[in-house]
Formats: structure tokens, C-alpha cells, sequence
């Protein structure tokens, strides 16, 4: 049996008011939704890796916004956007967020249209 143990965090404030809505809703804590959370992708991460399964690994980097689209479609076979977001949902990730260089691009973009 494991020991619970304390740690620090910060999230954005807006997500833990929303994440304590869902906890009352559910009946339970905020803690316990971000254990089982945890738990789901940190064991599924550990039974791919396991078994040299990359697939998780990559639509983990994409929810992360490490990776763009084209690049997880490429790494997985995929012919459409469509199962791409079908296997984020299946694997319980969040959906991706622009990259750090994606957004930018945008901000220098939109910058350029202003002068």
C-alpha cells in the first residue's frame, strides 16, 4: 500500500472553480478527481511504454501542444483530423492547444495587420 503524500501545484484559477463544480456535482473532492486523472494517464502511459506502444506518447505531446497535427496524423497513419480527435477522446486527453511557436506566428500576424 502507497503513501499519500502532499505537493504544491498551481493551476489557472477559472479551471479549479470549475473543477470543484464537477467535484460537488460528482460528490466528491477536487482531490480525488485529479488522483484518478493522474492515475488514468500516468498508468497508460506506463502500459504503452511498456509494450513499446508510441501511440500515447505522441497524442500526449500533441494535448501538450509540443507536436502539430500533421506530425501526430504522419507518426500514427491517420488520413483525417476527424480520427485524429476521435483517438484523443478515446485515450481521455484534453484536446491540443496551439503550440508556443503556432500562437507566435499568429500574435506577429496580427501585429503585421495593425501597422
Amino acid at each position: 500500500m502507497s503513501a499519500n503524500v502532499h505537493f504544491t501545484g498551481s493551476v489557472d484559477r477559472d479551471l479549479l472553480q470549475r473543477a470543484k463544480v464537477v467535484a460537488a456535482k460528482a460528490e466528491t473532492s477536487v482531490n480525488a478527481l485529479f488522483n484518478a486523472e493522474l492515475r488514468y494517464l500516468v498508468e497508460t502511459f506506463e502500459a504503452a511504454d511498456a509494450v513499446g506502444n508510441q501511440n500515447f506518447k505522441v497524442l500526449l505531446a500533441f494535448s501538450l501542444g509540443r507536436v502539430d497535427d500533421q506530425a501526430v496524423m504522419d507518426a500514427l497513419g491517420l488520413d483525417s483530423q476527424e480520427d485524429l480527435f476521435l483517438l484523443m477522446a478515446q485515450a481521455r486527453l484534453p484536446m491540443p492547444r496551439l503550440s508556443d511557436a503556432a500562437t507566435q506566428d499568429m500574435v506577429a500576424d496580427l501585429h503585421a495587420l495593425s501597422v
